[in-house]
């Protein structure tokens, strides 16, 4: 991850989770296609609000951050450990029936996505399903806040997705959000299973 937006997230952890919004309307869909108390890593779990809902229908969850600070706050929201963990830092093997990484994965330096998309892979269990979002565009930058993103059109994104391992695309769609610094962004939403090799 790149240093700078991290530091963003651990300067700015209280204001960051106080502004969270409410979990994304995909989750059921996501969540309906695991099976019943399943294993679940979220990536960049930010305040907890997916976790929660991931907790209170059942899953067995693996809530993490990059920020300390963020992982703090979302423990005690949620009343169950966060940890504090780098996607670099990801080395599970056919562990998981989901991975769950909303709007954390754009940050990303676009050199090391594919690695960090191996990683994923390889934590996921065969025919495990993997939710994330981007935010779209044609060439990486800063945000005004200073915050690195990997800015990826579809097709170079699904090159990369495709070079780090078989997938099977199962949904791809787009929506608007507000940022937290009050711009629009066009967001790239896709949900992908698992090939085993």
């Amino acid at each position: 991850m790149d240093e700078t937006t991290l530091q963003f997230y651990r300067h700015n952890a209280a204001a960051y989770a106080g502004w969270a919004k409410a979990p994304s309307t995909r989750l059921s869909g996501f969540l309906a296609l695991l099976p019943p108390a399943g294993a679940i890593l979220e990536l960049g779990c930010g305040a907890g609000n997916h976790s929660a809902v991931m907790l209170a229908e059942g899953f067995s969850v693996r809530a993490t951050d990059g920020s300390p600070e963020m992982a703090e706050i979302a423990s005690q929201r949620l009343g169950h450990p966060v940890e504090a963990m780098r996607f670099d830092e990801l080395d599970a093997h056919d562990a998981y029936d989901g991975v769950w990484a909303s709007a954390c994965l754009l940050h990303v330096p676009r050199d090391e996505l594919a690695g960090i998309l191996a990683r994923i892979h390889r934590a996921l269990r065969p025919s495990g399903v993997f939710y994330a979002s981007y935010k779209m565009g044609e060439g990486d930058g800063r945000d005004s806040l200073g915050r690195y993103y990997n800015y990826p059109p579809r097709d170079w994104l699904e090159a990369t997705y495709a070079s780090a391992g078989p997938w099977i695309t199962l949904s791809s769609d787009t929506n608007v959000i507000q940022s937290f610094d009050e711009t629009p962004a066009n967001m790239l939403n896709l949900v992908v299973r698992k090939v085993a090799a």
